[in-house]
């Protein structure tokens, strides 16, 4: 027999991503009302409409689901993110538009990216957002006027570092309760982001 995950045939490729789209959305419901750990797969099966066997076509736990629906909304996040130019002369703007897009993602999730985010989450999904973050950095840093930026600091070294600091203060954030709102977050990262590239708010060095 061949599976939802075995086939090739695009009516199979529309039935996958259906069942694991409704497996992620009811995950997101459910981690939102208890913790991670105590969610089974009969738990997102029931939500998501679907069997157990059919659960595992897809996936080999709950964890594994958790993951791959966090590692998708991150990409989506990423990829629709209001994106500075480094040398755009509303840099100061679009930054801090980006960052309260980014923490307003994560605040619509806080079960599941504290639970993957943590000191008990995934190195998986963890390091998946700062390649993530860290990619995007490096390839505005390749695009914007760097002639002032010093040598001896290579972009990729500071794309990793900027990366590195973000998630940081973003998981302090959740585990926090994310006492602050997302704009809030974004008004007090940037100053700090702002500082580490050495950008004035006209976008010169």
């Amino acid at each position: 027999m061949v599976t939802a995950r075995e086939s090739n045939t695009p009516s199979g490729d529309r039935r996958v991503r259906r069942t694991r789209s409704a497996l992620a959305h009811a995950l997101m419901e459910l981690v939102e009302e208890r913790d991670l750990s105590r969610i089974s797969v009969s738990d997102v099966a029931e939500g998501a409409g679907v069997s157990r066997s059919a659960f595992y076509d897809h996936y080999r736990d709950v964890h594994e689901l958790a993951e791959d629906a966090c590692t998708a909304m991150i990409d989506d996040l990423i990829e629709s993110l209001p994106g500075p130019a480094l040398d755009s002369p509303d840099l100061a703007r679009e930054a801090i538009e980006s960052l309260a897009a980014f923490f307003g993602s994560l605040a619509e999730h806080t079960g599941l990216y504290r639970a993957l985010l943590g000191s008990e989450g995934s190195a998986r999904v963890a390091g998946h957002i700062r390649r993530r973050i860290a990619a995007v950095v490096h390839e505005r840093l390749a695009h914007a006027d760097t002639s002032g930026w010093p040598e001896r600091v290579p972009h990729d070294v500071t794309a990793s570092f900027t990366a590195g600091a973000l998630i940081g203060v973003a998981v302090d954030w959740l585990e926090g309760g994310c006492c602050r709102t997302s704009a809030e977050m974004a008004e007090v990262t940037w100053p700090l982001l702002n500082a580490h590239y050495r950008i004035n708010e006209s976008g010169g060095r």
